[in-house]
């Protein structure tokens, strides 16, 4: 391509454009700028998109001049040598890893590649029960015969504690071909495990240690939140950029450091399981979330924690609605400087958290009439607040650096008043009986491997004929996407209560027909 000077239409930018160095002075001002100079441009796209960044490419047509494809100036995400490189390794200084990529496919991608990375065909791995389904993905389609480590509950709030390192490192003794170790942190409602600790016992007997933090980008970021899995030592962190932080949906990151992890492998994995044509929209705006971050995460995350501090306090005068809290679930409070003194008070008190994000409000209903999904159904329809999801006794609300003010008090000022409704109206009608849906305690017997269970023949039979059979498919709640009963699972009758009362209560319960009928094996039945 011949060097010559072009002026840049409406902004007065005059740049030398190369062959392979596009508006180098934009790039330095990040990916988005850069886009958005080259859309101001004269150059005529005879390439795709197909919308060639028409303004009369309909409806959507304004959100066109940024979106391109790889052109000259603009790196290849699969061989990211210029601009994308930049972008990546910025990433990669906010959060001190060994090395970072982008992900345009979501976490799911993440977490697909790492467990593929690290294994081989056939081998062995350990998982908590309560990881997200794409992780049982993963162990189908690299036919994995998977251990389970079963994170206990926390009684008083129904949802999954933290992994317990020492159990872990049990499981991996009597489990030896276990190649690598997979964890959720934090979960879905915002528990934080001791990362560390579960490294260093991961490390001690020489495997591998995946994390899915998807819930978790904003972790470490602050002193004001627990440490993330990156500084905690694990080999690859997982994080959705687009749950906790401002990005657009379907941004992620992964995370690889240490030597222990195949990164050409690694890479290799990456490069088949995601896009080969990435969006430039969605990579700038991961690029944005972490230049404002770098910019204003200090000043952000100091404003949310004061909101929630606010907040909390607001909520002290509801009888029936509480939020939990790991000062009242283990009786302090969290950041980075108390992590070890939480620790042993959590210990003292049988549990295994290291900390309760402060950005998922998990929003409990006692001693009432009203259940989780009422509740939900009461904010959306008569407070105009939409929730993350509803469980059995509470809703969960998620709360970002972006919140405003506003937010924090439309919430609360919505809950302070059902709550006063409750203490006026509990008398009279009967209170609500709380069945807590989680699988933890009830556990299945696993009768073959998941991916031999995927792919045998099956039959739809009714939900309620189902004890005794050999699951084909997965049952799953979503949100979270933790699954009930997975492909090679047997049915039983207290999964199956759980399952009658998830629908009852409105949940969305999915791998059931809209018949009622579900996936099993064809063979013959099996006794729990």
């Amino acid at each position: 391509m011949k060097r010559e000077d072009r002026k840049l239409q409406d902004t007065g930018i005059r740049e030398t454009i190369h062959e392979n160095a596009v508006y180098e002075n934009e790039n330095s001002r990040g990916l988005y700028a850069a886009l958005s100079a080259y859309g101001e441009s004269d150059y005529y796209p005879y390439h795709m998109p197909g919308h060639k960044r028409n303004v009369m490419a309909g409806e959507m047509a304004q959100y066109y001049k940024i979106d391109i494809t790889e052109i000259d100036g603009f790196d290849d995400l699969h061989h990211a040598e210029g601009v994308l490189l930049e972008a990546q390794e910025r990433a990669n200084r906010l959060y001190g890893a060994g090395e970072t990529y982008y992900l345009v496919n979501g976490s799911t991608c993440g977490i697909l590649a790492a467990v593929m990375a690290v294994t081989e065909r056939g081998d062995e791995l350990l998982m908590a029960r309560n990881c997200h389904k794409s992780v049982y993905h993963a162990a189908i389609m690299q036919e994995l015969q998977v251990h389970y480590y079963y994170p206990p509950l926390l009684t008083e709030y129904g949802i999954y504690d933290g992994a317990a390192a020492t159990e872990i490192g049990c499981l991996l003794e009597k489990y030896p071909d276990c190649k690598a170790v997979v964890v959720t942190s934090p979960t879905y409602e915002g528990i934080v495990s001791d990362v560390r600790a579960i490294a260093d016992e991961v490390h001690r007997q020489g495997r591998i240690l995946i994390v899915d933090e998807a819930h978790g980008a904003h972790l470490g970021l602050s002193a004001e939140l627990p440490e993330g899995a990156v500084l905690g030592g694990a080999d690859i962190v997982i994080h959705s950029l687009h749950k906790t932080l401002p990005a657009m949906t379907q941004t992620a990151l992964l995370h690889v450091q240490g030597d222990r992890v195949n990164r050409r492998m690694l890479g290799k994995y990456l490069r088949m399981l995601q896009t080969s044509s990435p969006s430039y929209v969605m990579m700038a705006s991961m690029d944005c979330c972490i230049r404002y971050l770098e910019k204003h995460g200090t000043e952000r995350f100091a404003y949310m924690k004061r909101q929630y501090d606010l907040f909390c306090k607001k909520m002290e005068s509801c009888r029936h609605i509480q939020i939990g809290k790991i000062a009242d679930a283990v009786g302090n409070v969290y950041g980075k400087n108390e992590i070890l003194k939480t620790e042993k008070t959590a210990c003292r008190r049988g549990y295994h958290m290291a900390g309760w994000d402060i950005g998922k409000l998990v929003i409990f209903v006692k001693d009432a009439f009203l259940s989780g999904q009422q509740l939900y159904d009461i904010l959306r329809e008569q407070y105009h607040l939409q929730m993350e999801m509803a469980a059995g006794n509470y809703v969960l609300a998620i709360m970002t650096v972006m919140d405003t003010k506003e937010g924090w008090q439309r919430l609360a000022d919505a809950l302070t008043e059902i709550d006063g409704r409750i203490e006026e109206e509990e008398a009279e009608r009967c209170l609500w009986q709380s069945n807590t849906v989680c699988c933890n305690g009830v556990r299945a017997q696993v009768k073959m491997k998941p991916s031999v269970a995927f792919h045998r023949a099956y039959e739809e039979i009714r939900l309620e004929k189902s004890d005794g059979r050999i699951a084909a498919g997965f049952i799953n709640l979503y949100p979270p996407g933790i699954p009930l009963l997975v492909p090679g699972e047997v049915m039983n009758t207290s999964i199956l209560c759980i399952i009658r009362e998830s629908m009852h209560m409105g949940l969305n319960v999915q791998g059931i027909t809209r018949e009622g009928n579900i996936e099993v094996v064809v063979e013959d039945r099996c006794q729990n």
